[in-house]
């Protein structure tokens, strides 16, 4: 779980920087658990982890630069994990969950980041 916190981080402080309602932040951590699923399903679909992720940009042109920005450590990590693992958790479900919990967290240290 911390390793997921970390990677949520990650992915959270390449995303721009803003005061976020509840439905901003339930969009923000959406697109992040989307990104962990799709980086999961291309390990599942063993997909090369030196192809992962000209695969997964070319495939999702409407992520937002950040998240593209983001996508090589999110690869990194999902690509550590033994496929065992990978095929008994839902990343996607617990990205989201996590960036949910930490929300408030990630965006403090998004703003002293940007400072």
């Amino acid at each position: 779980m911390t390793r997921i916190l970390a990677t949520v981080l990650s992915v959270g402080l390449a995303a721009p920087v803003w005061a976020a309602s509840d439905a901003e932040k339930e969009a923000q951590c959406a697109l992040q658990a989307q990104l962990m699923g799709k980086v999961q399903q291309a390990r599942l679909d063993r997909v090369r982890k030196n192809k992962a992720v000209e695969t997964l940009v070319s495939e999702n042109p409407q992520w937002p630069e950040g998240i593209s920005s983001a996508l090589p450590a999110v690869v990194e990590y999902v690509y550590s994990l033994k496929m065992r693992d990978l095929r008994n958790t839902d990343l996607e479900a617990d990205t989201k969950i996590t960036c949910i919990e930490n929300f408030e967290q990630i965006q403090a240290l998004r703003n002293n980041v940007s400072n």
